[in-house]
């Protein structure tokens, strides 16, 4: 067993509104702190081949990707943040802990502290497209969604990892 499957918690959401979430794969929620230095995690996905990297926050409104998965690493500081849209579930997640939603999954930062930032990438580089509650649900897009694949490696073990005990086809 992977050391990390016991800090491990999954969240599965239904459509919510316009915000789809995934028919079949659960939110992971890594509790950490993954590494010693959190500041480091965005090196970390990119090893595993999460890449198109970036540093920021997280949108304050509903949004989710339809043709891409995602991970989210606290680098530093602490949010609550709403996962799988109005009827979703509030969440606080603090430095050292990743999130990684699987395609449609709506999330939006509800607060923050000031120090919050997060490190966000893609499996092997993909470049997300962006939905907010706002727009309308296409089927077209739920075909997307349902039609991206499990990524090759865990976005924090890499390899064949946690992600791939939770996520079946």
């Amino acid at each position: 067993m992977n050391h990390f499957e016991n800090r491990i918690e999954t969240l599965h959401f239904k459509r919510s509104g316009m915000i789809p979430n995934h028919p079949s794969f659960p939110v992971l929620l890594y509790k950490g702190p993954i590494l010693e230095h959190a500041s480091r995690i965005e090196e970390l996905f990119n090893r595993n081949n999460w890449l198109n990297s970036w540093r920021n926050g997280i949108f304050p409104y509903h949004h989710y990707h339809s043709n891409s998965h995602e991970v989210l690493g606290v680098i530093s500081g602490y949010a609550e943040v709403r996962i799988g849209g109005e009827d979703g579930q509030d969440i606080m997640i603090q430095t050292g802990d990743v999130i990684v939603l699987p395609a449609g999954t709506g999330h939006k930062k509800l607060s923050s502290s000031a120090d919050f930032k997060v490190a966000g990438a893609y499996p092997e580089g993909m470049n997300p497209d962006q939905y907010s509650e706002s727009d309308p649900l296409l089927q077209e897009t739920i075909a997307c969604i349902q039609s991206v694949p499990i990524p090759v490696q865990d976005p924090v073990t890499g390899g064949i990892g946690p992600l791939h005990s939770h996520w079946k086809k």
